[in-house]
């Protein structure tokens, strides 16, 4: 009998290691549909508002947290090095142009795609394999309408929000290392930093989280409905959900800092 069982989870785990691909290209065609309901105006609207409260007020403590300590672990380290050529008051420079262009988007889709993307695998993987979706099929309700759509429209919504309060609470981590550990004026920091962040890095920042918003919600809805293997199943789908979405974050925020930065005019050289 355990033998037996050994077999079913060593046949289980071939499976899903299998299907990586497939359930990839399954959820390129469920964002055609997602995108093809949106046009036709197939939203709900309530549903919409109960994931903008799980996606942005679930998340939002935990993107404010990682947010400052991450502004204050930056700002240390970039500080310390700044000392050694005597350009400490500089450090908002830096700061600006690495962590509130590229470390905060990251870090806040990190965090909804380990808190709300892992949850959305979940949820749809254990109404797939308890044959709830077969039923929403039977009261003739589109699965996409009902499950996808709201989740979708919900995190492109919030993450840009999250990510600008990230940015602000991030700056106030670094203001406060830079007065507290090196003596700086905080005008001295503020005035670095604005110097350095443009109104555009502010919208290069909603672009990079609306996209990244796409990509947790529709990873985890698209892994959650290819789920199959009962719990287990479950539990692999929202863990590779989660592994997935931080794979294709870091892979469109590159894709996507190189296309801005083309449209600035940088060189690549």
């Amino acid at each position: 009998m355990v033998k037996k069982d050994q077999e079913h989870d060593r046949h289980l785990d071939e499976t899903f290691n299998n299907r990586w691909f497939q359930r990839f290209f399954v959820t390129l065609f469920l964002g055609g549909q997602v995108l093809l309901r949106i046009v036709q105006g197939k939203i709900d609207r309530r549903k919409i508002m109960e994931h903008l409260v799980t996606v942005g007020l679930d998340s939002l403590r935990s993107v404010l947290l990682i947010a400052f300590f991450g502004g204050m672990i930056f700002t240390f380290q970039s500080a310390r090095e700044l000392v050694r050529f005597g350009a400490v008051e500089a450090v908002g420079g830096p700061f600006a142009v690495a962590f509130c262009g590229e470390l905060a988007p990251l870090l806040t889709g990190g965090v909804v795609a380990g808190q709300v993307g892992s949850a959305f695998a979940a949820e749809i993987g254990e109404m797939q394999v308890t044959e709830q979706i077969d039923a929403l099929y039977m009261l003739r309700t589109n699965p996409v309408d009902y499950l996808v759509v709201p989740r979708v429209i919900a995190c492109c919504i919030m993450l840009p929000i999250l990510t600008i309060f990230a940015v602000a609470v991030g700056i106030l981590g670094g203001l406060f290392v830079a007065v507290n550990f090196y003596n700086l004026e905080p005008s001295v920091f503020l005035e670095s930093v604005r110097t350095f962040l443009a109104p555009w890095d502010l919208v290069t920042v909603a672009i990079k989280s609306f996209i990244f918003g796409l990509i947790i919600a529709l990873v985890g809805c698209g892994w959650g409905l290819t789920t199959v293997g009962g719990g287990k199943g479950v539990g692999q789908a929202a863990t590779a959900a989660v592994v997935t979405s931080w794979v294709l974050i870091f892979m469109a925020d590159l894709c996507l800092s190189l296309l801005m930065s083309q449209e600035l005019g940088i060189p690549r050289n």
